[in-house]
């Protein structure tokens, strides 16, 4: 019989839509086969076709969808027990440059 371990799942799709799974896994699954497994690929087609474009590629900084505790990681990362899968959604606006606007805004004309 093989030793399970478990995992959580973490996705906020949305501000106003977040989704949360609880798996129990072989040792030795990997970040892709808990996504397969969880149904999710199913579900969020687009993040399948991610994840299949991604396969053999390492993280990079800005366009990476996947990590464990905030930590990029790649899609064929071993699992820990109590692993926190994290699947990261593209911003809609630089953090950056909403800073930027924000501080600008704020600002009161001289009189």
């Amino acid at each position: 019989m093989a030793e399970l371990i478990a995992v959580t799942l973490a996705f906020a799709e949305t501000c106003e839509r977040q989704h949360y799974a609880r798996l129990q896994l072989n040792k030795g699954s990997t970040i892709l086969q808990a996504l397969e497994q969880s149904g999710w690929l199913a579900k969020f087609p687009e993040l399948k076709a991610w994840c299949f474009d991604h396969l053999d590629k390492a993280p990079t900084p800005k366009q990476w969808r996947v990590g464990i505790f905030s930590q990029k990681q790649p899609l064929s990362y071993i699992l820990a027990e109590h692993d926190r899968i994290e699947i990261y959604r593209n911003l809609t606006l630089d953090p950056m440059a909403k800073r930027k606007h924000k501080s600008q805004s704020c600002r009161k004309p001289k009189s």
